[in-house]
This record gives C-alpha cells, sequence and structure tokens, in this order.
C-alpha cells in the first residue's frame, strides 16, 4: 500500500457496522457518530485477524462482537453482533476456506435476509466463486467453539501465537481440540482413510502416530491438507 507523506487523517482502522436498513445493510460512523450509509454491497480485501466475543460498551450496554479486521485501500473492521446471523454465516464460512484461500484477497458481501436479518456471503473476487456453507444442524452448532477454531486458523496465517487468543471462560481447550478431532473424522471417513493410512502420514508429516498427539496447529494443518485431497 502506497504511504501518503504530508497532512492527512490518522491512520486508524475505518469500522463498519452491520445493519439491515431500507437501502443498505452497513454503515459508518462519522467523527460526531452521523451514520454513513453504504450501498455497496461487497468489500475486498485481505482478511488480517478476528475477534470473536469481544466484549464492546454500547448505549445499550455491555455486548458480545464479533470484530473481523480486512485490509482493502486501507484498514477495516466490520464489527457484527456475536449471536446475528451475519456473523454466523461469516464463520461458517471462514471455517469451510482452507489456510492457503486466506492467503489471498476475498470478497464479503452482505445479502438481506426476512426481518431484520443480514446475511454474510463470501466470494473468490478472481474466479467469482461463491464460497457456500450448509446451515443444517447450526442449533446444535457451539458457536464458541466454532469461533475459537477459526480465529486461531486466521491468526496463525498471520504469524500470531495461538496461545494469546482469548478463549471463553465457557470452552476449554480441550473442547476445541475435540472439534478439531471431529473435523478431520469427518474428511477422513469421506476420503476412505483406513487408520494405518492416517497413522502413516502422521508419521511422515509430524513424527506422531495419532492426532490426539497433535498440536492445534498440527491438526489445523492436518485438516487443510484433508481438505485439499477432496478438492
Amino acid at each position: 500500500m502506497e504511504v501518503k507523506l504530508g497532512f492527512g487523517a490518522a491512520p486508524k482502522p475505518q469500522y463498519v457496522f452491520v445493519s439491515k436498513e431500507s437501502d443498505h445493510c452497513w454503515y459508518m460512523l462519522s467523527d460526531n457518530t452521523r451514520q454513513i450509509p453504504i450501498y455497496e454491497t461487497a468489500l475486498t480485501g485481505v482478511i488480517t485477524g478476528i475477534e470473536v466475543n469481544k466484549k464492546v460498551e454500547t448505549s445499550y450496554g455491555d455486548t458480545e462482537k464479533t470484530d473481523l479486521q480486512i485490509l482493502a485501500d486501507k484498514p477495516y473492521v466490520i464489527r457484527s453482533g456475536s449471536e446475528s446471523y451475519f456473523s454466523k454465516s461469516l464463520l461458517l464460512s471462514l471455517d469451510v476456506l482452507t489456510s492457503e484461500q486466506l492467503r489471498h484477497p476475498l470478497t464479503i458481501a452482505v445479502s438481506p435476509g426476512n426481518s431484520n436479518v443480514v446475511f454474510c456471503s463470501i466470494y473468490d473476487p478472481v474466479t467469482y466463486r461463491f464460497i457456500g456453507v450448509s446451515w443444517d444442524g447450526y442449533r446444535e452448532i457451539n458457536w464458541e467453539t466454532l469461533g475459537q477454531k477459526v480465529s486461531l486458523k486466521i491468526n496463525r496465517i498471520q504469524n500470531l501465537n495461538p496461545d494469546t487468543i482469548k478463549v471463553s471462560p465457557y470452552t476449554t481447550a480441550s473442547e476445541i481440540h475435540a472439534v478439531l478431532i471431529a473435523q478431520s473424522d469427518t474428511y477422513l471417513a469421506q476420503l476412505n482413510w483406513t487408520p494405518e493410512q492416517g497413522r502413516e502420514y502422521l508419521q511422515q508429516k509430524y513424527g506422531k502416530r495419532s492426532r490426539l498427539e497433535l498440536t492445534d496447529i498440527e491438526i489445523l494443518d492436518f485438516i487443510d491438507y484433508l481438505k485439499f485431497q477432496l478438492t
């Protein structure tokens, strides 16, 4: 990104807020907190980080938000309620993306639903391919655990220490690891891998014979490998 010398605005991230209005689904705030509608439906950039279940003080009291950080023409932070359909569809989409895909620009789009609902859609801006997700069984999903899994994957790409990621007091590290193991079970079954094939690969790649011995970083890498084999 080109750096402009001289006087100008402070280089702070631009916050973008999600809300379904009559003719737009997100907006910015001016210096005097006036809402500035954003009529474009998509923002393209490189995802640089995510914070889930972030406690934020608002005029309505403390609430939990999801902040998605994107570097485009300037840094942006898309803020949405942690319990909103936008946040949930965002997490579902980010979960199916591989680490390699997350290293490249992506297009984040807003889609209005019924009532006050806004959904998030993600596209590959080069191929125009929509990143499809399934809402099957979404009521049974542990969203806090899924959020931590997605955070771990995205922040790992940015070379951040995963030990610094905040974990919900209701979600233990072992629960997150169990979710990752279960995710790999799904892909192993789809590939029809035998236990012997799995142990052989783990031994060659990581020097370990069981997924239980893998770190979270290693098992995320293993999941990305399995996803690649499926595609």
